[in-house]
């Protein structure tokens, strides 16, 4: 089942002393996480907090949360945490959350072979490239391009790939 709350960032200090928060974002960029008007606390939505104000600054988001008003505030804050409601959110069609392909076992398309688990997706520039764990503990790389990933399911917690020649060592 997928999560209905998803990790947004983490606040990793203030901006001024007005108790703008500094928030290091853990989805696509800050431009993405200052749509948001409201986030969460906690991983379960029970504790809302409004989104204020939102700006960009560098690589992070600075933004304003409702009773944070002061930086000695904000101080007690860095390391925490914020969620986002996957229903605030409209990816567009064969996008999916990186949180929702993690663990996903990884199958030949052709044979059904299972190859292991998706780990890690790493962002390279060119191409995703998506780290499979195999039962016994080894890694491979797999690019996610098309003619590699032919199909993600998380609800069916499946991504079927037709791997290359070289990226499993011990097939042909």
């Amino acid at each position: 089942m997928l999560q209905q709350y998803l990790e947004a960032g983490r606040i990793v200090g203030t901006h001024g002393v007005k108790g703008e928060l500094r928030i290091e974002p853990w989805c696509d960029s800050a431009e993405f996480l200052s749509q948001f008007r409201t986030l969460y606390w906690d991983p379960n939505g029970t504790s809302a907090v409004k989104v204020l104000s939102g700006r960009v600054h560098k690589r992070l988001l600075l933004a304003t949360l409702e009773g944070v008003t002061s930086a000695t505030q904000g101080d007690t804050l860095r390391g925490r945490v914020l969620y986002l409601s996957r229903a605030d959110v409209r990816l567009p069609k064969g996008t999916w959350f990186v949180q929702d392909l993690l663990g996903l076992t990884v199958l030949d398309v052709d044979t059904g072979k299972e190859y292991g688990k998706l780990t890690d997706i790493l962002k390279t520039g060119a191409n995703d490239v998506y780290q499979v764990t195999s039962p016994e503990g080894k890694t491979y790389l797999v690019p996610s391009i098309p003619q590699v990933v032919l199909e993600r399911d998380p609800e069916g917690g499946v991504v079927k790939i037709r791997p290359i020649k070289g990226i499993f060592d011990d097939e042909d």
